[in-house]
């Protein structure tokens, strides 16, 4: 999927052929997604359902709470409390770690609030929140008679009563709100208006001067509204909108559209270094990396109340047990990288230095076949790794002997036979596929992009040649922090004495060199 560049600037944000990856789905509608700092997890509503559920990299989706009060937004206060939205109960909660509930706002003006939709914390402590009426419809609420005759933007302070910090009726159906990365503006957007305002936050707490930042943010053509809504650290607002999220710069520009598969309620950042957008959308939940964060919110501190900053464990390892391994699928990838047939195939461009040869002794293609369908049916990410290059092969630099026997041999020309996967490795519905000019996967390659955005820390590494790109790779994974698992019997190279020095001298520095087999029993 394509994302549309309307500014040069939107591509700065992101790419815009980043990988739109579903890290979950089966849900009625999502909603209300928030980032743990300290513990790196996903938590979000599914609201017809009445579940609250958590999403991360190692165990996949679980169901943490029910019922939920059909809870929307989420969000944590610098204390990571965690602050919710609850449309059954029209309640802004503090739910705390050990699950003690404090109601921070219910009623306003001795009437109750129509359903508490979205919510941010400034950095004083003062939480703003939208009022609109969803909760009391049914499906996403509990339908129920209104007692306010209008729909508000409220701010609460510690120990206080909420305050209407807006005029009563100059939203229909307030809804995503947040700041910008000074907190000298908040945005407002409006589902029925399709339009985001923005407003001046004065010393006190309260808004001002109220203006129209971006309107006709409908399609004819396709589904979404404004809901959801973030700002990014240098100031751009990411809204939902139709066919996926809009992306204005500060000045309102439209600089840019992301797309998703669903109709997208509502996003949030996070990831190990929050450049990861998570979007809940509809019946699923997608995962897209980005080349910026968010504005820096409170809770990114990561501080647990009654206690001083924490800090997030490392990765666990690959886990050992009587000498078998064990590998979570969730967190697992494994890379395909050169098995194409000027590589390792007779009559390929590179067929007289011996590579088709050692690629049968190895029974190379059938192992990594084998290893591919049985990683793929428990979830493992697969990820095709293509050399390939426009005819002429423009901008491959004849640096190394390597390279150049590439250019005179008019090998991996796209569309050409050479170029293609040998038969039995063509991508599967599902799988990536990445493309380089280089030996590394990793060397201007968009193959940590997807690795993010689909929360992989594993990588099971196969493909050809054994001492050149898989060894590569290797090493340039392992300096980057990823587990490499090679299984040697899915690598091969032009002769045996080649793989075996970089298998058992090389490789063992740097990766855990396994066969196929094992790695089939580790992942379950």
């Amino acid at each position: 999927m394509t994302h549309v560049t309307l500014r040069s600037e939107f591509e700065t944000l992101i790419d815009p052929y980043a990988p739109v990856a579903q890290v979950g789905t089966g849900f009625d509608f999502t909603e209300g997604p928030i980032w743990h700092p300290v513990d790196h997890y996903l938590l979000f509503s599914d609201m017809p359902a009445d579940v609250r559920r958590r999403w991360d990299a190692r165990r996949g989706v679980v169901e943490v709470k029910r019922p939920s009060n059909k809870c929307n937004g989420m969000t944590y206060d610098a204390e990571l409390n965690l602050i919710i939205c609850e449309h059954a109960t029209s309640s802004l909660i503090r739910e705390r770690p050990d699950g003690r509930r404090e109601v921070l706002a219910s009623h306003f003006g001795g009437q109750e609030l129509n359903s508490p939709n979205d919510v941010c914390v400034h950095a004083s402590g003062a939480i703003y929140f939208s009022d609109p009426w969803y909760g009391r419809m049914p499906v996403y609420g509990v339908e129920r008679p209104r007692q306010l005759g209008f729909q508000g933007v409220y701010r609460v302070v510690p120990g206080g009563e909420p305050r209407l910090v807006v005029e009563r009726n100059l939203f229909d159906q307030p809804n995503g709100l947040c700041f910008s990365p000074d907190e000298k503006l908040l945005y407002v957007n409006d589902t029925v208006q399709a339009l985001v305002r923005v407003f001046d936050v004065d010393g006190d707490g309260s808004l001002a001067n109220a203006r129209v930042f971006a309107s006709g943010i409908k399609s004819e053509l396709e589904p979404g509204l404004p809901d959801g809504m973030k700002c990014d650290q240098h100031g751009n607002v990411w809204v939902t909108a139709p066919g996926g999220v809009w992306v204005y710069s500060p000045r309102g520009e439209l600089l840019g559209k992301v797309r998703v598969p669903e109709l997208v309620a509502n996003l949030a950042w996070g990831g190990a270094d929050f450049r990861t957008l998570y979007l809940t959308s509809t019946h699923s939940v997608y995962a897209i990396p980005t080349k910026v964060g968010p504005r820096h919110e409170p809770y990114m501190s990561g501080r647990r109340s009654g206690g001083g900053a924490t800090a997030s464990a490392a990765p666990a390892a690959p886990i050992l047990a009587d000498g078998e391994m064990q590998l979570d699928p969730q967190r697992c990838a494994m890379i395909i990288q050169d098995l194409q047939n000027d590589v390792i195939m007779d009559g390929g461009a590179f067929a007289d230095s011996g590579a088709p040869g050692h690629a049968k002794q190895q029974h190379v293609v059938e192992n990594v076949r084998r290893l591919a369908e049985a990683a793929r049916a428990r979830g493992v990410a697969i990820i095709h790794v293509w050399f390939v290059v426009e005819p002429g092969a423009p901008g491959v630099t004849l640096n190394a002997p390597l390279f150049e026997g590439l250019v005179d041999s008019k090998a991996m020309v796209r569309g050409s036979w050479g170029a293609a996967p040998v038969s039995g490795l063509e991508p599967r519905p599902g799988d990536f596929v990445v493309e380089k000019m280089r030996m590394s996967a990793w060397e201007g390659t968009r193959l940590e992009t997807i690795l993010k955005a689909t929360g992989r820390d594993m990588i099971i590494n196969t493909g050809a040649w054994t001492n050149m790109s898989v060894e590569h790779t290797a090493r340039t994974g392992a300096d980057k922090g990823y587990f490499m698992i090679v299984p040697e019997d899915c690598c091969s190279t032009m002769n045996a004495d080649w793989h075996n020095a970089s298998i058992n001298f090389a490789m063992q520095n740097v990766a855990i060199v396994t066969r196929a087999d094992a790695v089939i029993r580790a992942l379950g």
